[in-house]
């Protein structure tokens, strides 16, 4: 009988219909952010246990909308788009655990299957949306171009029901891209038992970050940004806008190889 292989599932004797491949994986895309405060209270309802909130700012969150380009080390993908573009808008906080602060994902939705079972392998709570973010270009005039006063649009849906719309206007350069989204990553693996009610097999608290950041342009400005809810989908009632900080337009590309495990509570008997 022949071995099976692949990532992740499903495993086949090539493994090369594994929903996504091995590690290293590579992006190179954009991000929009509005950076705003909650009251700090939404936030910490979004926490486990054993995380707290952070010292400075605790009410701080980050909606970004990303779009991707990204690959496995043979960078196959690229030559099939459909397997390397894809967006992803997803909000952030910033939470404590001991001394140290983390940027933790409470939300975030993807636009294609491989996005989502990569980021459940990461610890990120992905489900299926929809979204779209202006493209910007520097030429013609269909497009902003990254000029002051440019105006870009973003939206997100899930289930046919719109969660939140975007106008970002830019206003000058930027040396940062905001504060929330700048610690490793905090984030929760877990996997209910086969078992009703015999709690988690796997349930491990993980941290990881980007590695080979390489920053292109990144703008600053302001926003206008609306959330909602819908039947199935709680966006604007968890993390509602009290305050506006600002708004961010940043190119970057990033490598992701992997994380380390801080805390595991896994029960893998049930």
């Amino acid at each position: 009988m022949a071995d099976l292989t692949g990532f992740m599932a499903p495993k086949t004797p090539t493994g090369k219909s594994a929903i996504v491949p091995d590690m290293p994986w590579y992006y190179s895309g954009t991000l929009l952010t509005a950076e705003y405060r909650t009251d700090p209270a939404n936030v910490a309802a979004l926490l486990p246990e054993g995380l707290e909130l952070a010292d400075d700012d605790p009410g701080a969150v980050a909606l970004i909308w990303a779009d991707w380009q990204s690959c496995s080390a043979s960078g196959a993908e690229l030559l099939d788009p459909q397997r390397s573009q894809y967006l992803e808008t997803f909000a952030v906080v910033r939470v404590k655990r001991g001394e140290t602060t983390y940027t933790r994902c409470v939300a975030i939705w993807v636009t294609k299957d491989f996005a989502i079972a990569r980021g459940w392998f990461q610890g990120y709570p992905k489900k299926l949306g929809s979204m779209a973010v202006t493209r910007v270009m520097n030429v013609g005039r269909a497009a902003p171009r990254l000029a002051p006063g440019a105006r870009i649009g973003a939206s997100l849906a899930a289930y046919d029901h719109r969660l939140a719309s975007l106008v970002v206007t830019l206003e000058a350069e930027s040396e940062t891209n905001g504060f929330v989204n700048g610690h490793p990553m905090l984030h929760s693996r877990w996997m209910p038992s086969i078992t009703p009610g015999a709690g988690n097999s796997m349930d491990q608290l993980i941290t990881m970050s980007t590695t080979d950041a390489e920053i292109g342009a990144t703008w600053r400005g302001d926003f206008d940004l609306e959330l909602f809810d819908s039947p199935w989908d709680e966006l604007a009632s968890i993390l509602p806008v009290h305050e506006k900080i600002g708004a961010y337009y940043r190119e970057v590309g990033v490598t992701f190889n992997g994380g380390t495990l801080v805390h595991d509570q896994s029960n893998p008997a049930v």
